[in-house]
């Protein structure tokens, strides 16, 4: 079907003449259509990847991939479950903690705050806080001094700084002749971090957990353990593995019920977005079918005459699949091209534009996340181009198979 003449003709119809600009133009339309909507596809993904990667990393960053806690709620003799840890080669490292709410109160303003009592020694086995202080450091946290550290939007909300003294109250309660009031204690702020995301620098204090132990009244016990796995993505299976060998009774949870919904959104809106996406991709493809539409009506004369010179209809036919295909290669080509640089530069782009315009796009207060990542993934490339082009070549079928009927002697007959 596709031999030399139809693909030589088809490469000679790209090229349109003075007197058929106005084709000419709703064919470059047509290129660029594609382009944009192959661009757009492209780089919305990648942003979307860098996006849940980002959350992923800053999420698991903070919180543990599994934990162990005791059927009561309270973890008791944390110690004697390390042998046992010690011998699981994908458990990469553990920190016992102690969590509950409270409130914080300055000389100026209270906020609500979810309070963590860890060991500075065991805590940088879990998570990346020590990475992440801004001033002071976890070793500060020394029991029986009661210091805290502060995330850095909690710190500025309560205006205060290293050195001075907040108010932590929990609703532990303490009886005195008066009767029973809330139970409170005084801190000294000995550090802020900052890890990049709101919820955790607006809504997260460290204390030490022996200090932590006395605030909860807790005598003998922990809330649990903290571990760390060496595969995220593997922590319920590695969780249930080690549920056995433990000495007793315990509950073990992992990162995936207390998040999984939120993931599972993510991955929702991903495949809505593609599908949103692809449809801009589809009406610039199907805008190929009015161009050929176009050329066909232009052509008819010299479709005509190759009809009587012998060529039969399957390589007419050709001629406008050849040439619907070059102009869906053209744009996806390209729009493929942009789409990858763009999602390489996202992360310079963007600043670029908010500097210029005075704007920001992800304003900490409301997003997770206040800076616009990119994560390119080259199979959701090759995806994309892929449906792009087969799209682009399906819309030449119409208008190629309605120039294989035309009838050379109607045609011809005024000529």
């Amino acid at each position: 079907m596709f031999k030399p003449l139809p693909l030589f003709i088809g490469l000679r119809y790209t090229r349109a003449k003075r007197r058929t600009g106005f084709i000419s133009f709703i064919t470059l339309t047509s290129i660029l259509g594609i382009a944009l909507g192959v661009a757009a596809l492209i780089t919305v993904l990648s942003v979307m990847n860098g996006f849940e990667e980002e959350l992923r990393d800053r999420i698991l960053g903070m919180t543990s991939h599994a934990s162990i806690t005791g059927t009561d709620g309270e973890l008791r003799d944390w110690e004697t479950l390390q042998d046992t840890l010690k011998g699981e080669p994908r458990i990469k490292g553990w920190a016992p903690y102690v969590e509950g709410q409270a409130m914080i109160n300055s000389d100026r303003r209270v906020s609500g705050s979810l309070l963590r009592g860890i060991l500075p020694d065991y805590e940088p086995r879990v998570s990346e806080v020590a990475h992440r202080m801004v001033t002071g450091q976890l070793v500060d946290l020394k029991p029986g001094e009661f210091g805290i550290v502060l995330g850095s939007e909690l710190a500025e909300h309560l205006g205060v700084v290293p050195g001075d003294k907040v108010t932590v109250i929990t609703p532990q309660v303490t009886p005195t002749p008066a009767g029973i009031l809330p139970r409170l204690k005084r801190f000294t702020v000995v550090g802020v971090f900052h890890v990049g995301m709101f919820e955790y620098d607006r809504n997260l204090a460290l204390i030490n957990l022996e200090d932590a132990k006395r605030l909860f009244s807790l005598a003998d016990g922990i809330s649990g353990l903290r571990l760390k796995v060496d595969d995220v993505f593997y922590a319920r299976e590695i969780a249930r593995s080690v549920g056995p060998k433990l000495p007793g009774e315990y509950m073990i949870t992992d990162w995936t019920q207390a998040h999984s919904n939120f993931f599972k959104a993510i991955q929702t809106e991903k495949r809505v977005m593609f599908i949103i996406l692809l449809l801009i991709v589809a009406v610039a493809a199907f805008n190929i079918v009015s161009t050929l539409v176009m050329v066909v009506t232009d052509k008819r004369a010299d479709i005509a005459i190759l009809r009587t010179q012998g060529m039969p209809p399957s390589s007419v036919m050709a001629i406008f699949i050849v040439l619907g295909t070059i102009i869906g290669l053209l744009g996806t080509l390209l729009g493929g091209i942009s789409g990858v640089l763009l999602a390489l530069n996202v992360e310079t782009v963007v600043p670029a534009i908010e500097k210029l315009f005075g704007v920001h796009f992800l304003s900490a207060d409301v997003y997770y996340i206040s800076e616009l990542p990119s994560r390119l993934i080259w199979g959701d490339v090759y995806r994309i181009t892929g449906v792009a082009f087969l799209l682009s070549v399906l819309a030449t079928l119409y208008p190629a198979w309605q120039a294989s009927r035309i009838k050379p002697a109607e045609e011809l007959r005024y000529e």
